[in-house]
């Protein structure tokens, strides 16, 4: 077992500790189940040997073997549901721990590990690979335990009939063992490889399935099926490869069964006619004999099943370990009393290691001010957003919110003081109006609808079948996107948060409904401070101050007329879009 696998197995028994209850249960239940069930050949050797002749029969006797028989086979059955109840209950605990704990840890990390890894990739960890690692699991409490016991139990058994020929079983079951080793070695890497790519192809289909309208739109169609046949033939050679390994290993070691039953069967033969043992212990033996190799046919399997298991509680257990977001200082300031003051002091900022983006930025935002921020794309306009919002932190320099670095500060009194509307709609499943109560749970009807008219959306959403109690799912469902986009305005017209972040808020909307939010938002915007990114300039000359980015830089800073005076780069954006029109 490589050092990775026992790191893999270590973790999985400590989630294990918290249930060891069900663990020694389990255990006992097992040694009660492989006694009793080994104590049965026994009774059954006895029975054979009171059938000495034809009409010398002890049928007293053989009654009360019977009789004993079936207590045990009784007691055995009971006990095995016994053990299962405790299995399940143990694995599908300890899956629903690490569930959680998988779940919680999305909900905690950088925004760069998600925006890093496909969903589907992430997905197919807490899902496929939990699920494949509870069957492994659930086989091993099942079958490893009492495998083992039984083997144990067996030999012991074997000993008090027949030392020499248990020793004949013994020197031949190894061979057992080393066909099931070079067999799990293989086994392991094909069934890791199996599960990696298998969440390469959930990742896929996830991303096809949203995007397909896209995919559809630009005639990608045909490459995509390529991607995936790629993508499938490679997961069908890794599976058929694992499953290979995994198939020969019972054939294998039934052959060597063959062997040892073989064996038995020749020495306790000769050991009859000498005189050696009767014919009801040879029939204890051969009995026996089958107990004890068949156990190593299924640990073998659950050997198999284990690498499966470990291979995917590895993937899942690499999610867990994932570096956390920095965590919240115990002294963190609660922001209140939001005035909008915002300082950027010598910020710099890239998403790679290498690849700069931001350098050196500074900015003095005073409150009620409209800073408009354009510039082409890719320039670093999105990304100031996530660092006021603190999706990512600033790799150098500091932001202030009045007059505190918003590292010192709780995430979620920040983010109160903020309210946002991108180009991209964030909605949640439910009602109409659980998307627009978002940011305040405790508002009353009278305030949504207020909030409604005033972002154009009360007149759709009253023609909805159900009104504001209409469902919507994630994506919206039949809403358009500017009818979407509408709901994520309302959002922010009822919280009326002290700052605004506009990312061309109004980009899906037409023109004649546009004009109208416009308005609505400069009645919200009067005494915020509000950040507007835009790439129609038209929505930003009203502007206080307008940042002009390139290259991650502020390179001109200044009013609409008074940047066109300059005739520099701002005056150039502003002909491109208007002169050529």
């Amino acid at each position: 077992m490589s050092e990775r696998q026992k790191s893999t197995l270590k973790k999985v028994l400590r989630y294990l500790g918290k249930y060891r209850i069900y663990l020694i249960l389990s255990l006992v239940l097992a040694s009660v189940t492989v006694a009793l069930t080994l104590y049965i050949p026994k009774l059954t050797g006895r029975a054979v040997d009171f059938i000495v002749d034809k009409g010398l029969v002890d049928f007293p006797g053989v009654f009360s073997i019977l009789i004993q028989i079936g207590v045990c086979t009784l007691v055995t059955a009971l006990a095995q549901w016994l053990m299962n109840i405790c299995n399940n209950k143990m694995t599908y605990q300890v899956v629903q721990d690490i569930r959680n704990e998988a779940f919680r840890k999305i909900e905690i990390l950088p925004l760069k590990y998600i925006d890093g890894h496909p969903y589907g990739e992430v997905v197919s960890r807490v899902i496929a690979d939990v699920d494949q690692f509870a069957d492994g699991l659930l086989m091993g409490f099942t079958q490893l335990f009492t495998g083992v016991a039984t083997i144990v139990g067996t030999f012991g058994f074997m000993l008090s009939v027949n030392v020499r020929i248990t020793f004949v079983v013994v020197l031949i079951t190894p061979v057992s063992f080393v066909v099931a080793n070079f067999i799990a070695k293989r086994t392991f890497t094909m069934f890791k490889l199996q599960s990696e790519t298998r969440g390469e192809q959930t990742a896929l289909i996830d991303e096809m399935i949203g995007n397909q309208k896209v995919v559809q739109a630009f005639g990608r169609e045909q490459e995509v099926l390529e991607r995936f046949d790629e993508i499938n033939g490679r997961l069908q050679d890794c599976s058929l490869k694992a499953i290979f390994f995994s198939s020969i290993t019972n054939p294998a070691t039934r052959f060597v069964n063959s062997l040892v039953y073989t064996g038995v069967g020749i020495t306790g033969a000769f050991a009859v006619v000498n005189g050696g043992m009767t014919v009801g212990q040879l029939s204890s033996f051969l009995s026996y004999a089958n107990q004890y190799t068949k156990p190593f046919n299924e640990i073998s399997g659950v050997v198999t099943e284990l690498q499966n298991a470990i291979a995917c509680a590895g993937r899942i257990f690499e999610l867990i370990e994932e570096e956390p977001q920095v965590s919240e200082a115990e002294d963190a300031v609660v922001l209140e009393h939001v005035q909008g003051n915002v300082e950027l002091q010598d910020v710099y900022f890239s998403y790679e290691k290498g690849q700069k983006l931001i350098e050196n930025l500074n900015l003095t935002v005073k409150p009620g001010q409209r800073i408009a921020i354009v510039g082409p794309t890719g320039c670093g306009k999105t990304t100031l957003i996530n660092l006021l919002m603190r999706f990512y932190d600033v790799t150098g320099g500091s932001i202030r919110v009045e007059n505190v670095d918003i590292r010192e500060m709780t995430r979620k009194s920040l983010r109160a003081g903020f309210g946002m509307v991108l180009q991209d709609t964030w909605l949640k499943t439910g009602t109409i109006r659980d998307n627009i109560i978002m940011g305040k749970p405790d508002a009353t009807e009278e305030e949504i609808i207020q909030a409604a008219k005033a972002s154009h959306a009360h007149s759709f959403i009253k023609r909805l079948p159900k009104g504001y109690d209409t469902w919507i799912t994630e994506d919206g469902g039949s809403l358009s996107q500017g009818q979407k986009q509408l709901l994520c305005i309302t959002r922010v017209m009822l919280c009326r948060p002290p700052m605004l972040i506009l990312d061309e808020a109004t980009s899906s909307i037409d023109t004649r409904t546009e004009q109208r939010i416009q308005a609505a938002f400069a009645l919200l915007m009067e005494g915020r401070t509000s950040f507007i990114v835009a790439h129609r300039l038209s929505t930003i000359q009203e502007a206080d101050v307008i940042l002009v980015m390139k290259d991650g830089q502020i390179i001109e800073q200044g009013n609409h007329e008074t940047l066109l005076a300059q005739n520099g780069f701002y005056a150039e954006l502003y002909r491109s879009q208007f002169e050529a029109a």
